[in-house]
């Protein structure tokens, strides 16, 4: 019996792809490894330069749209809202966190990615930092992972070519990148970022009729509200217990071939 399970498990990990392999251990083990000097001053930029585009855009009809639906949301105290006083769920204020970033166009972004990872990524890890009483080396090297992870996401798919397909390059990114920002807070194991990818890419959706929106309310929840989320919600359900797919990236029914572009190119690792 025992020799049935043991081989059932080799047979279980011989399953999962080198590709996933390296990335869950890259971000279980994210928290643990100090950002090189350089790196780490760059991303206190970035993250000053998101939380100013936040207190920005709060002012903002999008902003002001997030924090009063943030208000009725309710949930435990848990992360706040910035701008306002309102303590919330962390999912609930990463959304709204989220869409204040983007609301006045002044976050970051990155062309050959085709994403503005700040609203989300950033998001999501205050959100996550605040819940799991986080320090500022925990919530800073979380930060690095999540644009790290976010800008290879979108660069593996061919960006610009995803994005010309109609997929929205500026959710797809985000919403990985905050969910390895938001795991690594939330102390995932290699098992748990397996699981905690495989639900980033059940919940990686968008379509680029955002350009659509005149009152720019839909792009902020597409580029910032959404990701930081989806993100979020990933990373306390697989800390919740929640379990998932082991490889989302290989195998049957894999992500890379199911966003395959409409012009039927293949998606590289």
């Amino acid at each position: 019996m025992a020799h049935q399970i043991e081989k059932k498990s080799l047979k279980a990990a011989a399953q999962i792809s080198p590709v996933m392999q390296g990335l869950s251990a890259y971000i279980a083990s994210a928290l643990r490894r100090p950002l090189p000097p350089a790196v780490l001053e760059k991303t206190k930029h970035h993250l000053l330069d998101t939380l100013a585009a936040m207190l920005s855009g709060s002012r903002l009809p999008p902003g002001k749209k997030a924090i009063s639906f943030a208000k009725t949301s309710g949930g435990a105290k848990e992360a706040s809202v910035a701008g306002s006083r309102i303590v919330t769920a962390a999912v609930n204020a990463a959304l709204a966190n989220g869409m204040l970033g983007h609301a006045d166009e002044t976050d970051d972004s990155h062309s050959p990615s085709q994403t503005h990872p700040g609203c989300g990524v950033v998001a999501a890890a205050f959100a996550m930092a605040e819940r799991e009483r986080a320090g500022g080396t925990a919530l800073l090297r979380a930060v690095a992972l999540g644009y790290d992870v976010c800008c290879r996401l979108t660069q593996s798919l061919n960006a610009v070519q995803f994005r010309a397909a109609g997929h929205s390059t500026h959710s797809f990114g985000p919403t990985f990148g905050a969910a390895a920002a938001a795991g690594a807070l939330a102390k995932l194991d290699e098992r748990g970022v397996r699981h905690l990818l495989s639900y980033a890419a059940q919940q990686a959706s968008g379509i680029s009729c955002w350009m659509r929106d005149e009152a720019h309310i839909e792009k902020t929840f597409d580029f910032g509200g959404m990701p930081a989320r989806n993100g979020v919600q990933a990373a306390a359900m697989v800390a919740h217990g929640f379990t998932g797919v082991d490889d989302v990236f290989s195998g049957e029914r894999r992500t890379r071939r199911s966003s395959r572009g409409t012009s039927g190119s293949a998606t590289r690792s």
